[in-house]
């Protein structure tokens, strides 16, 4: 490591909160906001990130001034450190903002995370799944993330559409789901029929249900061999995952609003959970995935991270799983939102049923265009 690296310091952290112009605050779709994070050091790196949180909750927990020992806002927390004590820094952080601890602040430590791993790659000219321990490839499956289209025509023409695209496996969420058992079923049968029974299915049910009607669902969704059932009940209805994964043969998935380790502890031990999808942008970033990884390893269950939002968090989430044991499969979202379209260059390339993660690139790889975020940006 050059002297120069070791000297540096962050001298500015910065929260930018973008909006679409016009948002459905009705509608599940987190690529409406979204809120990035600008890290700078002393020698002009800067390092980026993304919360997935209620934006200005976020950016204020980013922003806040100093209280007292415990309860400070990130900024002040950061600024004089060096960018590259990135384990420090998250404790720091986490111990810091304690008196208001919980979801925000943790999705805001969140996105501060992403960009120092963004800058340490940038600094020392690694990509940073090499950060990361190394990719165990350089290509991922990705899976089309959509949400639910509103009739069973439509959703086949999605399904459709998607597979001619290359997507070898595609996720349905929210939505209509949660209506009457049989127009879940049309649902799914269409979309079933429009790309038979060589593409992976899954359904993201959007925690609707309780646990009997969930078990319901899930019986009728064995009959469409779907790949797995995401987020059937509540998130704290561990009782009801536990039911579901001991009585169902479908794989069980759940785990992106978590954002505490104890809370996918208890998921994995107590609910039984097959497969875990904590989000980078919620769950203490990069630093926290890589426990959450290790965690789900040597427990025998499977990890997907849930990256529904920009380029930024897409960047991040494939390093992830390209460096992890139990990876291998990423979520590409197809929201055609000029926050998850546009704001960044160099988008993570897509081809034949994959994405390519860029080992080429130092950092995340990928470059906010600063012109879109102008016109997005929330003043």
């Amino acid at each position: 490591m050059s002297t120069t690296a070791t000297n540096l310091t962050i001298t500015d952290v910065e929260a930018v909160h973008l909006r679409l112009s016009a948002v459905d605050a009705d509608r599940c779709d987190g690529t409406q906001d979204t809120l990035l994070i600008f890290v700078t050091a002393s020698d002009g790196t800067v390092g980026v990130g993304e919360v997935d949180s209620a934006p200005l909750v976020a950016k204020a927990v980013v922003e806040a001034e100093p209280s007292h020992l415990i309860a400070r806002g990130l900024r002040s927390i950061l600024l004089g450190r060096n960018p590259l004590d990135i384990e420090v820094a998250w404790h720091a952080m986490v111990e810091g903002s304690r008196y208001f601890s919980g979801g925000a602040t943790m999705h805001a430590i969140s996105g501060v995370d992403i960009a120092l791993w963004d800058l340490a790659g940038k600094v020392l000219g690694v990509p940073v799944a090499r950060l990361l321990g190394g990719p165990r490839s350089d290509r991922l499956t990705a899976y089309a993330s959509l949400l639910m289209p509103d009739t069973p025509l439509l959703a086949a023409k999605a399904a459709a559409d998607h597979a001619e695209q290359g997507y070898r496996a595609m996720k349905f969420g929210w939505g209509p789901i949660g209506q009457d058992r049989d127009f879940n079923e049309e649902l799914v049968k269409e979309i079933r029929r429009a790309v038979g029974d060589d593409i992976d299915v899954m359904i993201d049910a959007g925690q609707v249900w309780d646990t009997k009607t969930a078990l319901r669902m899930a019986a009728m969704y064995e009959d469409y061999g779907i790949a797995w059932l995401e987020e059937p009940v509540a998130p704290d209805n561990i009782t009801g995952y536990r039911e579901l994964s001991r009585r169902t043969s479908l794989t069980i998935a759940g785990g992106e609003q978590e954002s505490s380790y104890a809370a996918f502890e208890t998921l994995i031990d107590e609910g039984e959970l097959d497969l875990i999808q904590p989000d980078l942008a919620r769950c203490g970033g990069l630093t926290a995935g890589r426990r959450l990884a290790w965690l789900a390893h040597t427990r025998h269950r499977r990890l997907v991270p849930h990256a529904f939002k920009s380029g930024v968090l897409v960047a991040a989430s494939t390093h992830f799983a390209a460096s992890i044991p139990n990876g291998g499969l990423i979520e590409h979202t197809v929201s055609t939102s000029p926050i998850a379209r546009d704001l960044v260059r160099r988008e993570i390339a897509f081809a034949d049923g994959t994405v390519k993660v860029p080992l080429d690139q130092p950092g995340l790889g990928v470059e906010v265009d600063a012109d879109v975020m102008e016109q997005l940006r929330v003043d």
